[in-house]
């Protein structure tokens, strides 16, 4: 019988959030302990017309910013799975000559 060996990792996202002449602008950073550095950034800008709420141009800015994080993560991941699997590929094809 195999033991595996519990591993866990931790990743974290870091928000800045700034705010000039009316539009908000966040930058989500991923921080992880590999060669993961990936960071995705958001706007948002009040409408003139409507009240000012701070916290929603900082809420907007920050899933916008979370959002593009989240998909330049997902073609990481799918560049990765691709070089590995062509990897892979290319060895099994070197094997069977």
């Amino acid at each position: 019988m195999t033991e595996t060996a519990q591993v866990t990792k931790r990743w974290s996202v870091d928000i800045f959030i700034d705010e000039h002449d009316g539009q908000t602008r966040a930058e989500a950073r991923l921080v992880s302990g590999d060669r993961t550095h990936l960071s995705g950034s958001g706007r948002a800008r009040r409408n003139p017309a409507d009240p000012s709420v701070p916290e929603i141009g900082d809420e907007l800015a920050v899933a916008r910013a979370l959002s593009e994080l989240a998909h330049r993560l997902l073609h990481a991941a799918a560049d990765d799975i691709e070089g590995v699997t062509a990897a892979r590929t290319a060895a099994a094809g070197a094997e069977r000559r």
